[in-house]
């Protein structure tokens, strides 16, 4: 019998979850276990191997997802470990987009957590299969049951508890491994692996009933594991394990283990679970595409065989040449090939191929289907990009991009540094999709926009030690839409003579508002004049000359009458005057942009401004305080709870009146309450 391929062993996993919920001290485990390093590093000592940055050693915080490969019991492990914080959650959305499977750390004393439920929001938009890590039960108020509950309750997962911790807080001393009915206990030594026992007496009915639900979850995708539990015979552990597989695999339940990885507890089941539940590349559908030629859907299936086609999901800087990282979903990637650019249809060579660990490289020659690497060469390559092979275009779908809601004004502090300003900030904007740079077209400064106060402290100090800037920071600003008042109408005619063409254009547009998070919507609904019958026919309107219509509509929508790009209008061009002697695509382009840009100025724009939704956990004894500062920024109390011994406290609230909020509120609560935020929409907000 022929050896399965050595796909099926491959595991592409990200660690995902609210900041300080554990994240780089599991990843930093795994590989200690898989013996990848031999010296384990602490986030809290600032050594941690996959937070590499100095800015995320100095902040004891994850900034940039970090990658490595490791081997685990005959399986080879690609894992990403991803940003918690919520300024960089496009690190999270781009990592889990090319990633088969995800492990989601939760801590066991605070549950599910605000940037917890966004990137569990995030896996589901990718249909990721995911297994769920309960962290820190070796912590005062560790609460197993709990957590299973929230994720079941605020994520609408059906968890499937396939561990039961024993003991919790300082008592916490191992699991009780449902499936295979024994008891694991941890020394806390991170090179002893656990000792197997009998479950203990204590637990011995509390476990039945936890393996009996277990069971009934794995009935649901096995009919021999649901006749031999109907009709109480023994249960292989192999056919259980299979079984819940399957439901995990088509994301219909999620496995959870529990532990405390900075004590050493729990990870080598949790990486077994990994290569046991999670999915290899072939157990995932083949990711389809589109020709860029004729538009027809492809299959890229996870074969070497196949055509070459692979995603650039992030993009790096290496000592100012470009990195880029691939996930290689077709066909074998080597080093020297001439491969095409979907997007740009222009073909590069890649230089040199590297495995990756954190900010360390190994070069490789090759790089089959279902791996990830970093290639270096591609200079045009940007993040979302399709990297295929010139015989077989294919375009994958995109990776999508969240927009800036804070701005701020910087400058150099000599004049000579203009130059190196301008050269950094277009590096670091090639690395992150969320930050844009730009003139502000009245004042003449340089303005950076990000996704909060720390996303843009970490470019300017990145600025600062990476590319020798000194540069003065103005105070933070909000970045607004608009919208529109009313609907309105605006018609525009264009007639003008350049080197003897007449450009020519006539259009009429009609704009209307519609809900809010609608978003913006533009069609064609031409209304022809009524022709008398024995007047000469009007003749048809030219595709291209439609095209430009939208195209002209399209780009005037960019901008409203204040400067803020427009959101949530309805465009309808309801006119286009054709005359083959005249009428040509730049004419009416142009009349299409007037009209719009008149109608909009007739309906008038009102300003939207960031929302956010904020959650604050505090002691009994402030909430009467943090609710007055919160009414005090005219926030939206949205639910006042408890989570353990902690009240909770959900608010929205206008980004611009949380500025300054994380000095006042440790001021308000002698250090005692925390806080996170996170966008939630662009708003009128009184």
């Amino acid at each position: 019998m022929a050896a399965p391929p050595k796909i099926t062993r491959v595991r592409n996993i990200g660690i995902v979850a609210h900041i300080d919920a554990g994240k780089t001290t599991v990843s930093e485990r795994f590989l200690f276990q898989s013996g990848r390093i031999h010296k384990i590093g602490e986030v809290h000592d600032g050594e941690a191997q996959m937070d590499w940055m100095p800015q995320e050693r100095e902040r004891g915080i994850t900034i940039t997802a970090a990658a490595t490969s490791f081997a685990w019991q005959g399986h080879e492990i690609h894992l990403i470990d991803t940003p918690g914080h919520v300024d960089f959650t496009i690190e999270v959305e781009r990592s889990l987009r090319v990633l088969d499977g995800a492990v989601v750390v939760f801590d066991g004393v605070s549950g599910v957590e605000p940037q917890s439920e966004t990137v569990w929001r995030q896996a589901d938009k990718f249909h990721v299969p995911r297994i769920a890590f309960i962290n820190k039960m070796d912590r005062a108020g560790a609460d197993f049951p709990g957590a299973v509950e929230e994720i079941r309750t605020r994520l609408g997962a059906r968890p499937i508890p396939i561990q039961l911790p024993i003991g919790a807080e300082e008592r916490f001393t191992g699991v009780v491994d449902l499936v295979r009915e024994r008891a694991l206990t941890f020394s806390g030594d991170e090179s002893e692996p656990p000792q197997e026992g009998p479950i203990p007496a204590a637990m011995a009915a509390e476990a039945q009933a936890a393996r009996d639900k277990l069971i009934e979850a794995a009935a649901d995708f096995d009919d021999a594991v649901a006749n031999a539990f109907l009709e109480g015979q023994p249960i292989d552990p192999l056919a259980l394990v299979a079984a819940l597989r399957r439901g995990t695999i088509a994301c219909s339940i999620v496995p959870v283990l529990a532990g405390a990885a900075l004590r050493n507890k729990g990870v080598q089941p949790l990486l077994d679970a990994v290569c046991a539940y999670l999915p290899s590349p072939l157990d995932v559908p083949p990711i389809k595409g589109t020709n860029p030629v004729n538009g027809e859907t492809v299959s890229c299936p996870p074969e070497d065989t196949a055509p070459l086609a692979a995603l650039a999901f992030k993009v790096a800087m290496d000592e100012g040449r470009k990195a880029v990282y691939l996930r290689v979903y077709s066909g074998v990637l080597k080093a020297g090939d001439e491969v095409q650019n979907a997007r740009t249809r222009r073909n590069e060579k890649v230089a040199r191929l590297f495995s990756v660990h954190a900010n360390r490289r190994e070069r490789i020659e090759r790089s089959g289907a279902g791996n990830i690497v970093v290639a270096m060469g591609l200079r045009d390559a940007g993040t979302g990009d399709t990297i295929c092979s010139p015989r077989a275009p294919v375009l994958l779908e995109r990776i999508d991009i969240y927009e800036p809601v804070i701005a701020r004004a910087i400058e150099p502090k000599t004049q000579a540094e203009k130059e190196k300003l301008d050269f950094g900030l277009g590096k670091l904007a090639d690395e992150d999709p969320t930050f844009r740079f730009g003139e502000d077209a009245e004042t003449g400064q340089m303005i950076i926009r990000g996704m909060g106060e720390l996303h843009l402290d970490i470019i300017v100090d990145r600025l600062r030690r990476e590319y020798g800037v000194e540069a003065n920071v103005g105070r933070p600003q909000v970045v607004h839409r608009e919208t529109l008042a009313r609907p309105a109408d605006g018609e525009a005619r264009f007639e003008r003579t350049v080197d003897d063409e007449t450009l020519f254009g006539h259009a009429r547009v009609h704009v209307a508002p519609r809900p809010r998070r609608a978003g913006n919507q533009l069609r064609l609904a031409i209304v022809k004049p009524p022709v008398a019958p024995n007047a000469p026919k009007i003749p048809e309107t030219p595709q291209a000359i439609l095209d430009a219509a939208v195209e002209g509509a399209r780009e005037a929508m960019r901008s409203g009458p204040q400067g803020f790009p427009i959101e949530d209008i309805e465009v309808v061009i309801t006119g286009i005057e054709y005359r083959p002697d005249a009428s040509n695509i730049a004419g009416e382009k142009a009349a299409v942009g007037e009209a719009l840009r008149q109608a909009v100025r007739e309906a008038g724009t009102r300003l939207l401004e960031p929302i956010m939704r904020v959650e604050v956990t505090c002691p009994e004894t402030n909430v009467g305080d943090v609710l007055g500062d919160l009414n005090a920024r005219r926030a939206q109390i949205e639910d006042v709870g408890f989570r353990g011994q902690q009240r909770v406290i959900v608010a929205k609230i206008p980004l611009r009146r949380m500025f300054g909020y994380s000095t006042d509120l440790r001021s308000a609560t002698q250090g005692r309450a925390t806080y996170s935020m996170q966008f939630e929409t662009f708003d009128a907000w009184e």
